[in-house]
């Protein structure tokens, strides 16, 4: 017979008005909080608690509940999505807490990720990284089928490794020194293990790292704290990928 825990949370919850605004923790109570459901399910009771008391929500990302869009993403308890490996914050349920736990909750902390409001930050960085050169410029017509182009299946498996990056940001918030490393690396790798993204393939590393450093992301230095808190498993080995890209795209240019 299946059971349905009832939990009682002490939530701290991060409010700041906006980008320049000071910001603090703010203290709620819920109870009868179900084991089953998820972690932004939680947030939509707090925010049905504080508007019918007459309070103002709580701002946060959200979008799908999937697990596959990047919206969503708060640091839960100091992690980055939560205390889940390779879970976004949306796929995240309750039953991963105690009742009587206390909970802090806070947005992703990076230069890069200005807060607009409470839990929301803008990631419109990324979006500019990716518009740098994370793409295909090359007028391939139709789609062709998808065993036109042979492709080596090590390849083929790197890169849609790579490609299952969504860009929340996690990586960024993890990482001590705020760096996107993660990310860019997943994008540039994506696309320098077919044959559609050699053409471009020193020209993009190029644009997209000097991209990243413009939008004040920090320096790598090998923490690994990334990948770990990556909801998609990102690999690493990107970013040493990255790193080699960049060295011979920059002696190339050189001359």
């Amino acid at each position: 017979m299946s059971t349905n825990r009832s939990l009682k949370l002490t939530l701290k919850v991060w409010r700041q008005a906006g980008p320049g605004a000071p910001g603090h923790f703010e203290t709620h109570e819920l109870d009868g909080l179900s084991e089953h459901m998820s972690f932004l399910e939680m947030l939509d009771v707090l925010n049905e608690k504080l508007v019918l008391e007459g309070g103002d929500p709580v701002v946060f990302d959200h979008d799908c509940r999937e697990g596959i869009c990047g919206s969503c993403g708060v640091v839960i308890n100091g992690r980055a999505h939560g205390p889940d490996a390779e879970t976004a914050t949306c796929q995240l349920h309750m039953r991963r807490f105690k009742s009587g736990e206390t909970i802090f909750i806070e947005p992703w902390r990076s230069e890069g990720f200005p807060v607009v409001r409470d839990l929301m930050v803008d990631r419109s960085a990324f979006d500019r990284i990716i518009s740098a050169g994370g793409y295909v410029s090359t007028n391939t017509g139709s789609a062709p089928d998808g065993n036109a182009v042979p492709i080596p299946r090590e390849d083929a498996e790197q890169a849609f490794d790579a490609a299952a990056c969504i860009g929340c940001g996690a990586c960024v918030a993890a990482c001590p020194n705020g760096a996107a490393m993660l990310f860019v690396s997943a994008k540039v790798g994506h696309l320098a293990h077919l044959p559609q993204g050699q053409a471009e393939r020193e020209s993009r590393v190029l644009a997209m790292v000097r991209a990243m450093d413009a939008e004040g992301f920090g320096n790598c230095t090998n923490h690994y704290e990334c990948s770990a808190a990556c909801p998609k498993g990102i690999s690493v080995e990107n970013i040493a990928l990255l790193n080699r890209d960049y060295l011979r795209a920059s002696l190339l240019e050189r001359g």
